[in-house]
């Protein structure tokens, strides 16, 4: 049985309709002067008892005096790097902010050719759940809600019949480990190895863009398909969160889907999660 990448699907057309979401101390300062008048006041008095004490107990009160010395100097060295760790925070605060902005954007779909890495098949190795039951009973509803709410023209009702058609899939898991995909389809698993095959970058009717990571099956399967292709949001190496997938025999053909995009969030997460992580985005 060969492995299908959609099971009577609508067709649905929304121009400029962005896929975005899911297809889509204070510094002790006065302790080190503190310290010093203290080893005064020490040595002061060892000075004093000095004739009276047997050498032995001289020398634990010198290396008495040498341990405070170190713990002053710790003391300094504590202040110089409390400062040098406040400016580090607030360099890294600022460096988080401009990286958040630029992954949101490339998020978006904006971005240069030259911001695009090739991906291994590892950015996506785990155990993955399609959403589309999630859709099917009801637990995406709280979604397009939302989605609804920040829209003028789209209703909650609008938004779920276009995630049907994107989401649609018999495919409800696939699990991913070194170059071996394995699908799950009405109770049966199929595996293969694939291997990479470059990218491509579509452009979309929003003018935002996409990039396409593809992966070509090693050994010819009449029960796996010759491709299958990532689109994740992401354009250069990192593990990803989640992703849409595309497979087929055709690597062309698949390029011109932009309707159907079966999706995949890591098994282990329960509808609540997957719900929030969606409308986090």
């Amino acid at each position: 049985m060969k492995l299908s990448f959609v099971s009577g699907i609508g067709t649905l057309v929304l121009s400029g309709l962005v896929i975005t979401g899911c297809q889509s101390s204070e510094s002790a300062d006065n302790a080190p002067a503190a310290a010093e008048e203290e080893n005064e006041q020490t040595t002061a008095e060892n000075a004093e008892n000095q004739s009276n004490q047997p050498e032995e107990e001289n020398v634990h009160t010198h290396e008495n005096e040498h341990a405070n010395e170190e713990d002053n100097n710790h003391n300094h060295a504590h202040n110089d790097n409390h400062s040098h760790n406040h400016d580090h925070n607030e360099e890294e605060h600022e460096h988080n902010h401009v990286h958040d902005e630029e992954s949101q954007e490339i998020y978006d779909g904006y971005f240069e050719d030259d911001q695009i890495e090739d991906r291994p098949l590892s950015d996506w190795e785990g155990d993955w759940q399609s959403v589309y039951p999630f859709l099917q009973d009801g637990t995406l509803d709280e979604v397009f809600a939302h989605k609804a709410e920040e829209s003028e023209d789209m209703t909650a009702e609008d938004y779920k019949e276009y995630y049907e058609t994107g989401y649609e899939t018999d495919t409800d898991r696939i699990v991913i480990d070194g170059d071996t995909v394995t699908f799950y389809e009405d109770g049966a698993e199929f595996s293969g190895e694939y291997l990479y095959d470059g990218y491509e970058i579509l452009t979309y009717e929003a003018g935002n863009r996409g990039v396409r990571f593809i992966f070509a099956l090693d050994e010819e399967s009449e029960e796996l398909p010759q491709y299958i292709q990532f689109s994740d949001h992401i354009i250069s190496p990192e593990k990803s969160d989640h992703f849409h997938l595309y497979w087929g025999d055709d690597r062309e053909l698949l390029l011109d889907e932009v309707t159907h995009w079966p999706t995949y969030y890591p098994s282990e997460m329960n509808g609540d999660e997957i719900v929030h992580e969606m409308i986090s985005h």
